[in-house]
């Protein structure tokens, strides 16, 4: 079966509606929750603020990581998948109305932490049941997953920036008609009703399509999930090449976070006046989106790349590449060198994190799939809060700073060097 094939006459095509109806939505939310927590009149943020709202984001997925595991290796993934999205949509209604009456407390920090919790679930629910539908005996097979992954993540790139876009733009309609604050609530509960919609169409797929299969559910009590994560840890690390490219992947994700927290300062203000936050957030916005165009080119090269370099090599050559654009940001700090920055360093990366995704689904038997991909989540969501706080400790409060890129650039290349050296990998080179 060739690849469109295994899109057209396979649950895949279902199974990616759910995945991208829910960035799409993703991308909304997100955007209304920066305008309103970033881009608002009367709040400037620093870096250090900036940083720690997006260790408000990433902190329930290193909580929430190693339950993950052992919940999708004993329910069905499926049925995870629904409720998640339910509970993320009821989650939304509470975010909506604490931002249309603009707090900031502990209060919404809260219902942040349990909608961007319990999103992990639904990532990596979809991540460990893809292999599932899917044929992987001989080269076709491991191909064909290779190129799924890049459209699967291609497709969610593209949707969180169209939606990213679609809550920007009806936001820009709604002030006119409303305040800041309620315009954002607005936005919100629409996203909720949006995750709604991904959880009825999660009901396409049956009960035990995604895993985990029969024989491999766990019986035991959920409270060893801590020990059963410890235990995925040794098994991953036990397969070096996963465990090298899922390393690749977390360091590269880092130094991603890092420039656009710098992007956003940049934007916010140095590059339009600070006192007129709706230019800051269009310039983000509009470097955001050309980063995810090339975020799509990196994942729809990336096929080609392996077919022709194999996937180690490419994980390697990409991580290579994503250091070039950071060192000339690191010489000329205005607009362009920031989005072409993005652009390359996004295309790059994607490249990496793609290829390394079908890696671990291929190497790693689904027994085990879940708990691993929950040590995944873990391992990148430690390098992107790094790079969060790498940053916010780096960068001064307007976003101008050589140092950054220049870490960034150098991390890239010690890694390719030092970690992705051919005789550290055990095949496919």
């Amino acid at each position: 079966m060739n690849f469109r094939q295994a899109l057209r006459k396979t649950a895949v095509g279902r199974l990616l509606a759910v995945r991208w109806m829910g960035q799409l939505t993703d991308g909304i939310f997100q955007s209304a929750l920066a305008s309103f927590v970033l881009f608002s009149p009367e709040r400037q943020p620093d870096a250090k603020s900036a940083a720690v709202a997006f260790a408000v984001v990433l902190l329930p997925y290193s909580l929430v990581g190693p339950f993950v595991g052992t919940i999708l290796d004993r329910v069905s993934r499926q049925r995870v998948i629904l409720f998640s999205n339910l509970f993320r949509a009821l989650t939304l209604i509470f975010i909506a109305g604490l931002v249309r009456n603009g707090a900031t407390g502990i209060e919404l920090t809260f219902f942040v932490l349990l909608a961007f919790g319990v999103n992990r679930l639904i990532l990596a629910g979809l991540s460990a049941g893809l292999p599932l539908l899917i044929d992987l005996s001989g080269t076709q097979g491991r191909n064909n997953l290779v190129s799924i992954n890049a459209t699967a993540v291609t497709g969610g790139t593209v949707f969180v920036v169209l939606g990213g876009g679609i809550g920007i733009g009806l936001r820009g309609l709604l002030e006119g008609q409303m305040n800041a604050n309620q315009a954002d609530g607005i936005l919100i509960t629409l996203a909720a009703g949006c995750f709604l919609i991904s959880g009825l169409l999660a009901l396409r797929l049956k009960k035990e399509q995604l895993g985990p299969l029969p024989h491999e559910v766990k019986k035991q009590s959920i409270g060893a999930a801590y020990q059963e994560m410890a235990a995925g840890a040794k098994f991953l690390y036990q397969i070096r090449d996963c465990f090298l490219g899922i390393t690749a992947t977390a360091v590269q994700r880092g130094g991603l976070t890092a420039l656009t927290l710098m992007a956003l300062l940049l934007n916010r203000n140095t590059f339009n006046d600070p006192a007129n936050p709706e230019s800051g957030l269009a310039g983000f916005a509009f470097a955001i989106t050309i980063a995810g165009i090339g975020i799509t080119i990196g994942a729809v090269i990336a096929p080609f790349g392996v077919q022709r370099f194999g996937r180690h090599a490419w994980i390697r050559y990409s991580l290579f590449a994503s250091a070039v654009l950071p060192i000339a940001l690191a010489f000329e700090q205005n607009e362009f060198f920031l989005v072409a920055t993005g652009f390359f360093t996004g295309m790059a990366g994607q490249g990496v994190k793609v290829t390394n995704d079908a890696l671990v689904q291929s190497k790693i038997a689904d027994e085990y799939r879940g708990r691993v991909f929950a040590v995944y989540d873990v391992m990148v969501n430690a390098g992107i809060v790094s790079g969060a706080i790498i940053a916010a400790f780096v960068l001064p409060g307007d976003g101008v700073s050589a140092v950054l890129p220049t870490l960034i650039a150098v991390s890239y290349v010690l890694v390719a060097l030092v970690l992705l050296r051919p005789k550290q990998f055990n095949s496919d080179f």
